[in-house]
């Protein structure tokens, strides 16, 4: 925003010479005939800026635009999420992981792509910061969307093409021990009469190495050991993918407009392993001496996935300023994957062989609406519905050295279909000039059936969502505001823990088990407090505090048992209903622009935010009887520094979150290490069409630690891990034409 202002100031002066180097410092304003300052104008067109946005939305909502997108220079979502305000990501540093909110993860955050619900095995791993507009983060849900957002949600909209004139042009090169990761990223606007199209597109190749250690001791009650191993897994993975994203908009001679936009991906990977596994057999007495499942195991495997999903809409103008805006969309998507283990003993000896077949076909099809007209000045009344439709058809197969399934009776084909029904009314109101406030209601039911070895299966729900928004300015402080919200929200068991098809694990254990589903799920209820003061520096700054309340009904979490199977006894995983949950939470940000504080101070933009979380679960022995992988604090840091002499801007950001202990259940105590990724970049603009960008990702590269312990029947299962991470140099040079 600062550079269009400067842009637009020179322009206004007459300059003759616009320097592309970004800077952040005031120019001297320009001096009259009398002698006084020339009033500068600011021309801006198009969205408002992400700032004004976010303050003079009632519903509370942050967005992040290209500037925080391009930052970094990162080459997936992922590592731009987890820079954001209470936003973590559930796997190790360089690794990625599902995304959460307020340390909530397992389906309590909503991720949507373009305000729907992404495709079924959509990864944000593997989408491009290249092909987003901008990240929506909203605390609190809204009824035009989907209220399965207990922790909150993350709304990407992908890129469009009305605002950018330049073809653009990224190449990038990651590294990680060596390993060269190529991407290819290319975008192209254009426009023929009333039709405006922007194409996106990136190609890549991703090669890594990953090591991971587990140390297994079974120990009785009496102090017998039972097992003592150690398990070493070596995996090398090698992945190629496609990504499309062209948007497509035409406007009618009366004022409607048509927009689709697909969206494709492809990706293929091929992987081989090798698990060794020794076994210390001192410890354990003679008469109980088991020999190992294996001493060694080699797996090769490929999997390949494709995806497309269509987004479109039609907004047409009725009488006055209303309204109708009808979106439609498809999604198909297909993944195959297969491979073959072979475990041998120490003498080098064939023990098993394993073939695992797995592939998954998902269709979709969606519509929706959203009627929105003014009642008067104070008033912007919305209703509208959404359907969505979904098939699924997936089908596994494992077998040993003797064809036998390793499924047995529980079959090895499911076909499953899931229909979604809502409709929302909302209304925006300014009260006065102090207050604005949002009142919506919104009803989702959804329907889920299926089939599996001839049993037809089904669970119904539905849910129903009052909400409510409120914004007080304090009146004589323009810059300070006041935020509070009450809402309903709901987490609903996901197709997998619903109906999914067993998935075995090889080293059964209490610590390694096989999952399975449970169809008489229901889904989880949370009554929800927000509140937040914010205080608004300059242009881009802000301060803020604040905090949450959720209070959830019927909790889902996985019980282990012990079942008899025809290969013998199994620890089993499965998904339930266990009680009453209740989690809180602080909230702090900050966000400053020096120079705006300081006349004549460096170009340095800071922002940092910390957030600390508490939660417990009834049912469950304290203290540390918390919500699922939750941690108890998390926190970002960072800045961006413009130097004046040369075009080049150096950024540096640290994110941290502590180690984790969990009391998931009375018999289980899952703990993960503390996580520290600090990353660095560089950017050289030498002109106004070409800059390089130098980053790393990782500096640190500490390792990942966890362990899983269970202690059931008169047995104490104990699983350390330890999982290798690395640093990551990424060097991309970028091209306007």
């Amino acid at each position: 925003m600062s550079k269009l202002i400067s842009l637009a100031c020179l322009v206004l002066l007459g300059a003759s010479e616009v320097h592309a180097q970004t800077d952040a410092t005031p120019a001297k304003p320009a001096l009259g005939p009398d002698g006084k300052p020339v009033p500068q104008v600011t021309i801006s067109g198009g969205r408002a800026s992400d700032m004004d946005e976010r303050r003079n939305s009632v519903a509370g909502k942050q967005v992040y635009g290209r500037e925080e997108l391009d930052r970094n220079g990162d080459s997936n979502l992922g590592d731009v999420l987890k820079r954001l305000p209470g936003v973590t990501l559930g796997g190790r540093p360089g690794r990625g992981g599902d995304v959460r909110m307020r340390g909530m993860g397992s389906g309590y955050t909503q991720v949507l792509l373009n305000g729907e619900r992404p495709p079924a095995g959509f990864s944000m791993e593997s989408l491009s910061p290249d092909q987003v507009e901008r990240v929506e983060v909203m605390r609190g849900p809204v009824a035009e969307h989907s209220t399965r957002a207990i922790a909150g949600t993350i709304n990407i909209i992908l890129r469009d093409g009305y605002q950018q004139k330049d073809k653009q042009l990224k190449l990038t090169d990651n590294i990680e021990q060596g390993r060269h990761a190529p991407n290819v990223s290319l975008t192209v606007p254009g426009k023929t009469g009333s039709l405006t199209w922007l194409l996106t597109g990136s190609v890549f190749e991703n090669r890594q190495h990953d090591q991971a250690e587990t140390y297994n001791r079974d120990t009785r009650d009496d102090g017998v050991v039972l097992k003592d191993q150690n398990v070493l897994d070596q995996t090398k993975r090698t992945t190629r993918g496609l990504h499309l994203t062209p948007r497509l908009s035409y406007k009618f001679d009366n004022g409607d407009t048509l927009n689709f936009q697909p969206f494709l991906m492809v990706n293929r990977s091929d992987s081989t392993a090798r698990s060794d596994l020794a076994q210390n057999f001192g410890l354990v007495p003679p008469a109980l001496l088991q020999p190992p499942e294996y001493n060694l195991a080699l797996t090769g495997s490929h999997a390949e996935s494709t995806f497309l999903r269509g987004f479109g809409n039609w907004v047409h103008k009725l009488a006055g300023a209303s309204k109708l805006d009808v979106k439609f969309g498809f999604g198909a998507g297909h993944s195959d994957s297969d491979s073959l283990r072979y475990q041998y003993d120490n003498a080098g000896n064939l023990l098993q062989r394993y073939s695992d077949d797995a592939t998954v076909r998902d269709r979709s099809a969606s519509t929706g609406g959203k009627y929105t007209t003014p009642i008067g000045k104070e008033h912007a009344l919305a209703a509208g519905w959404d359907i969505e439709l979904g098939h699924r058809v997936e089908t596994k197969t494992s077998l040993d050295k003797n064809g036998v399934s390793q499924y047995g009776d529980a079959g090895d084909n499911l076909s499953a279909d899931t229909r979604r029904l809502a409709v929302f009314a909302q209304d925006e109101w300014d009260i006065s000039q102090q207050w604005s406030g949002y009142a919506g209601l919104r009803w989702e039911g959804i329907r889920t059936t299926s089939s599996r070895a001839g049993q037809d299966i089904s669970n119904t729900s539905s849910v129903l969502s009052p909400l409510l928004h409120g914004v007080y300015r304090i009146p004589g402080h323009d810059k300070d505001q006041v935020r509070a919200s009450l809402t309903k929200s709901y987490k609903a068991a996901n197709i997998q823990d619903l109906i999914a098809l067993p998935s075995l694990s090889r080293l059964n254990s209490a610590t390694r088990p096989d999952r399975t589903g449970n169809p008489d799920l229901k889904p989880e209820l949370a009554t929800g407090l927000d509140f937040a003061y914010e205080h608004y520096l300059g242009r881009g700054g802000i301060v803020t505090a604040g905090g949450f309340v959720r209070d959830i009904k019927d909790l889902i979490r996985r019980e282990l048992t012990l079942q008899n199977t025809p290969t013998g006894p199994r620890w089993v995983s499965t998904p339930a209903n266990i009680g009453h949950a209740r989690t809180k939470g602080i909230e702090l940000e900050a966000k400053l622009q020096l120079q705006e504080l300081i006349a004549g101070g460096p170009a340095i933009d800071f922002r940092s935010n910390y957030s600390r979380f508490w939660s417990s679960v009834d049912g469950i022995p304290g203290p540390d009887n918390r919500l699922d992988a939750q941690p108890k604090q998390t926190a970002n840091a960072g800045l961006d520094w413009r130097l004046k002499p040369v075009p080049l801007t150096l950024g540096a950001s640290l994110n941290w979150t502590p180690a984790t202990i969990i009391q998931s259940s009375a018999e289980q105590v899952v703990t993960t290490s503390r996580k520290r990724s600090f990353d660095a970049y560089a950017l050289w603009k030498y002109s106004s069409h070409h800059q390089i960008r130098i980053s790393a990702n990782n500096l640190m590269a500490e390792d990942a630690l966890g362990s899983n312990i269970v202690t059931a029947n008169g047995l104490a299962q104990l699983a350390n891990t330890t999982n290798q991470t690395y640093v990551v140099w990424s060097v991309k040079y970028e091209m306007k034409f």
